[in-house]
This record gives C-alpha cells, sequence and structure tokens, in this order.
C-alpha cells in the first residue's frame, strides 16, 4: 500500500493532504524521513508522524455532519489562535478532519470524517456535487443581473462560472433593503457564491450551506453535529459506483 493511502486510511486526513505531510518531511518511515509520493509500506512498518508513531491498527470510520458557525476556520489547527472545527468535536474520539472547506465568514453543512478514500473522491477537483446555499445581499439584485448569474458571470480572476439555479425569496423585515436568495452551484470555486454575487454589483451579507447532493443541514443550529444516517452515507458511497 502507498504510505500517503496509508496514512489517510488511518485518519490523518485526505490523500491529498497526506500527500503534502510526506512532502513536508513530516513523516518518517522505519527511521527514515520520506520525502518522495508512493513509498510502499505494509503493517509492519514503523510509520511515524511529527515523531509520533502511527498504529497499524485502523479507526472505526465515522462520518459527521456538522453546522459550522461564523467565525471558525475549516482546519484542526490554527497558527493564528482562532477557533477551529476540532473545538467543536472535542468529544469525538476518532480523528476526523474536514471534507472540503467553508470560509469562517460563512456558516453552514459541512461533513468530516474519517474515512481518507471517500474523502479524496469528494474533494477531487473533477467531481461536482449540487450545494445549496442561503444568501443574503445588499445592492441591485433585478432580474437582468439573476439572469447573469443563471447563465454564468465572470469573476474577478477570469474565471466564467458554469450556470447557476438562482431562487428569489421573500425578504425578511428585520433586514430591510437586503435580498434573500437560494443559489444552487455544481463547481468549487474558492468564495464562489460571494464573488458571484459581487459580479453583479451585490455584497453578500450573510452565507449559509443548506445542502450538498441529498444531505441536508436541517435544524441543527451552529456548532452542533451528528452522525451521518445510513441511507446518507450509502448515497455519498453511491456516487462511486465503479469505485
Amino acid at each position: 500500500m502507498r504510505l500517503q493511502k496509508y496514512l489517510a486510511e488511518r485518519g490523518f486526513g485526505s490523500r491529498r493532504a497526506c500527500e503534502e505531510m510526506i512532502a513536508q518531511g513530516r513523516v518518517r518511515l522505519n527511521g527514515q524521513i520520506v520525502t518522495e509520493m508512493g513509498r510502499q509500506v505494509d503493517e509492519n512498518d514503523l510509520v511515524e508522524l511529527d515523531g509520533k508513531r502511527v498504529s497499524a491498527a485502523r479507526e472505526a470510520l465515522r462520518y459527521l455532519l456538522m453546522n459550522k458557525p461564523q467565525g471558525v476556520v475549516t482546519t484542526l489547527s490554527d497558527d493564528k489562535g482562532r477557533p477551529t472545527v476540532r473545538g467543536l468535536i472535542s468529544d469525538v474520539r476518532e480523528r476526523v478532519f474536514p471534507v472540503g472547506r467553508l470560509d469562517w465568514d460563512t456558516e453552514g453543512l459541512l461533513l468530516l470524517t474519517n474515512d481518507g478514500a471517500l474523502a479524496n473522491k469528494l474533494m477531487h477537483p473533477s467531481f461536482e456535487i449540487e450545494k445549496s446555499y442561503f444568501a443574503r445581499a445588499k445592492g441591485e439584485l433585478g432580474e437582468i443581473a439573476l439572469a447573469k448569474l443563471r447563465l454564468g458571470v465572470k469573476l474577478d480572476d477570469g474565471h466564467m462560472t458554469s450556470p447557476a439555479k438562482i431562487e428569489k425569496l421573500p425578504e425578511d423585515a428585520a433586514f430591510q433593503g437586503q435580498i434573500n436568495l437560494r443559489v444552487l452551484v455544481h463547481e468549487g470555486h474558492n468564495r464562489l457564491v460571494r464573488r458571484m454575487l459581487l459580479a453583479v454589483g451585490a455584497q453578500v451579507t450573510f452565507l449559509r450551506r443548506e445542502g450538498l447532493g441529498n444531505l441536508r443541514l436541517g435544524h441543527l443550529r451552529p456548532g452542533q453535529w451528528r452522525n451521518l444516517t445510513e441511507s446518507e452515507l450509502g448515497y455519498l458511497q453511491g456516487l462511486f459506483p465503479n469505485d
């Protein structure tokens, strides 16, 4: 088994994240630092990460769905001392990690797992799954602007977005002058929804991811999490029928 897969299957991150750990010189194999990819390893080898032995035994697989709050970064540690999602799952024994990311100022649905194989598939650039957002924005968002969003807009880096589904929702009396939208997108560009709306002259004031494919945030309040149901896990695994 390749070293990066070995680490991923023991809950240290997606395969890509484990490759980064290896490239950074954080991994030792039988006492020697390994920085090249593809080294073969089995359960009889001594693998160490950051000086600590990696157990040959695999953890029980765990799959969580969280409502990530605003002001929390989607990492397990932060060199700036900001709150992380790890602090919200301190009672979870397994080494779960985030699948993808949400910006610190965005709340909503976030998956966490120690299933490195599944996480790697879900985060692969070629994999596109519909993501549903509730967005509140200020600015002019008439029918022309909404039509542009539905067709695709050019972002500030020149990227042309794929067509999006946009639904205008009733206004909230507590936020007069702001527009509520439901936005459905497939691609995973950085800060995509915020930059899409900025491209048509609107500024997002609040953003929440409410759906990921068939998964829904439901009634989870910010900071709460739950285990995936068997049907939800089956749905995710069924997205890769040939693997």
